[in-house]
């Protein structure tokens, strides 16, 4: 029912594009000079539209149509890097708002000293993954360092992860209830009393490939056991994903193992603004848009080359 009602979706709007440019036409040929500038208002407005539609008829991949799970890492740097990692929840957290899409915090764990080492999302909207997925891998910052006394320049780095959020029937993997440990223990984010006095928070451990994921967020433990079964599921469905990836690289013989440093992304606060996408050489002067969640510029030009197919 959900492909049908999802079809049926995409089928209707374009039908309802078709009948608008019947409807134009009809009025265009009345030849009324009076009509000239709403025809014309009308057409930039089909032309967009129309626009929006083609390009989402790109992200035809096999989870492009999923909810999508975020998950943000300090990389070596100390409190710079994870106060980097801090910057990108953010940046995204906007991002995600300006769709009109859906995110809950599902598992974070704070810095020392400030920002966070790493932070799960729950990302709810139509095509949430597809246009996600341009942004897995490290991303990199430069910038004056509000943390060091001499105020001097720094690098630091965050891994993002971007996985599917598939449902049961579509993640073709199976997980035996027996290979997966599962923990519980008291929650240490805000949530209130209930989630600190009782032992609500859930680590599961899967043994034959030793993934652990957790989630803290529910009051309820049933409620992160839910969410954690389905971090798992998604993070198995890409490690079959990357390890056909990689057989194919290696029978074409163009593997090359992905380092922590090859970052797709980097930001630059000083001593010029820029952000710079490595993969498509997409860039803008204005960083401080970026970091606010204008990222659509670098997502539709990733799925557009030839990188995002």
């Amino acid at each position: 029912m959900k492909t049908v009602s999802s079809l049926r979706d995409e089928v209707d709007a374009w039908a309802s594009i078709k009948q608008q440019l019947h409807d134009l036409t009809d009025l265009v040929t009345l030849g009324d000079e009076s009509l000239r500038d709403d025809l014309e208002a009308e057409t930039k407005k089909l032309e967009a539209d129309l626009e929006k539609r083609a390009f989402a008829a790109m992200l035809s991949g096999p989870f492009d149509h999923d909810d999508a799970i975020l998950a943000i890492h300090a990389g070596a740097g100390g409190t710079d890097s994870q106060d980097w990692a801090e910057m990108l929840q953010r940046m995204y957290l906007r991002w995600i708002e300006s769709r009109g899409f859906t995110a809950e915090i599902l598992d974070s764990t704070p810095g020392e000293e400030a920002g966070i080492k790493s932070v799960t999302i729950a990302v709810g909207g139509r095509y949430a993954f597809g246009y996600m997925r341009s942004e897995k891998a490290v991303h990199r910052l430069v910038r004056l360092s509000p943390f060091d006394a001499a105020h001097r320049r720094h690098t630091s780095f965050a891994l993002v992860e971007v996985l599917p959020q598939v449902s049961m029937d579509e993640a073709d993997v199976e997980i035996n209830p027996g290979d997966v440990k599962m923990d519980v223990f008291r929650s240490s984010g805000a949530g209130g009393q209930n989630v600190q006095k009782n032992a609500t928070a859930v680590r599961l451990t899967h043994i034959p490939t030793g993934i652990v994921v957790t989630c803290q967020n529910e009051r309820s433990q049933t409620q992160n056991r839910e969410f954690a079964m389905r971090i798992l599921r998604a993070r198995l469905v890409e490690l079959r994903r990357a390890e056909k990836e990689e057989e194919r690289a290696v029978l074409r013989g163009e593997y090359t193992k992905a380092e922590w440093g090859s970052q797709i992304r980097s930001y630059v606060l000083h001593p010029y603004q820029m952000v710079k996408d490595h993969r498509t050489d997409f860039q803008v002067g204005s960083a401080q848009a970026v970091l606010d969640g204008d990222l659509d510029g670098f997502m539709e030009d990733y799925l557009k080359s030839g990188e995002g197919k």
